[in-house]
């Protein structure tokens, strides 16, 4: 099958063999697939968890349609339309473990939309509701609002019931947008300002979660702008992997600082994350209420300027890699 691989010189086009299902996973005929950043430093030579390397077939979402499933696999059948999470997503074929596949909630979504879903619903029903524990009328800040994952947070706490969501950018056109997609309030964290900003929004107290996937510099500012027993998640750290911390403001203020990584979990961690995830959303997923933007497509032979396209940063949403069936 089509693929794209890690070789020496970088993400390439090439031909390698179709994935075999053991009994807890499912085959998918991959229709449309969607790139998240740890694609870029995969592409980049880097390892994700143990992922990577010479060899490695890029991408870790997708959508299509179900051609085998192992034995032990009962809730879903060939020929059904899927979407999940798993390595190798950037193929013709891939193979998932059956805990991170699931049916497509809506005749009407298309593959590419559904392919943008996976990685940011996982990533962010349990960064929002199981570990920030956000609740109807409590109040929640996005950092790094703009990606794909940002824009599926703030519309998971709108669905939650928060009475104000603050959504980041430091991009000023991507800022603008914010707010057609559950941002009550938009701010720019390189404005010296911005915390004030939260705390005017807020009567002085702060929010009651902070959903990061900035980190670095931002880490000690995240703990003024957090009320006292407030939460504060940790998803990502496109900022740094290291910086100040005030922890006596930490102390202080007694706040929650949750880290959060897909990359030391289980196959039934996944699975159960999953399963309270559709509990929670299945209904507005299949309604519509939760979808993102798609910025741009390209087809997989074009993988290599997709994943250009996310690096240059100018992306609002996700980008999409399409599959000839």
């Amino acid at each position: 099958m089509k693929a794209i691989v890690i070789q020496a010189g970088g993400p390439a086009f090439a031909e390698v063999a179709q994935p075999v299902p053991q009994a807890r996973e499912v085959l998918v005929r991959v229709h449309a697939c969607a790139l998240n950043r740890a694609d870029l430093g995969m592409a980049a030579g880097h390892m994700h968890g143990a992922r990577g390397g010479a060899g490695t077939v890029l991408g870790m979402e997708f959508a299509g349609v179900v051609s085998a499933v192992g034995a032990q696999v009962t809730h879903v059948k060939p020929g059904d339309r899927v979407m999940g999470s798993g390595a190798g997503a950037f193929a013709e074929y891939a193979v998932a473990d059956r805990g991170r596949v699931m049916p497509i909630p809506a005749a009407s979504m298309s593959f590419e939309q559904a392919a943008t879903l996976p990685v940011a619903l996982q990533t962010m029903h349990d960064a929002v509701i199981t570990h920030g524990q956000l609740k109807a009328g409590g109040s929640v800040l996005i950092q790094g609002a703009s990606s794909g994952v940002g824009l599926m947070a703030m519309k998971i706490a709108r669905l939650q019931g928060a009475s104000l969501v603050i959504g980041t950018s430091t991009d000023a056109g991507r800022r603008a947008k914010l707010t057609e997609h559950g941002a009550h309030l938009a701010l720019d964290t390189t404005d010296p300002a911005w915390v004030d900003a939260v705390l005017a929004a807020t009567d002085g107290k702060g929010v009651d979660l902070i959903v990061d996937q900035v980190s670095g510099p931002l880490a000690t500012a995240n703990l003024r702008a957090t009320r006292i027993l407030g939460r504060i998640v940790n998803v990502g750290r496109l900022g740094g992997m290291k910086a100040e911390f005030d922890f006596d403001l930490h102390a202080l203020r007694r706040i929650s600082y949750i880290g959060v990584t897909f990359r030391t979990r289980s196959a039934e961690e996944v699975h159960e994350i999953n399963r309270l995830m559709l509990a929670d959303l299945g209904a507005a997923l299949a309604d519509g209420r939760l979808s993102l933007p798609i910025d741009r497509s390209f087809a997989l032979a074009q993988t290599p300027d997709a994943l250009a396209h996310m690096k240059a940063n100018r992306h609002f949403g996700k980008v999409v890699v399409t599959v000839a069936p």
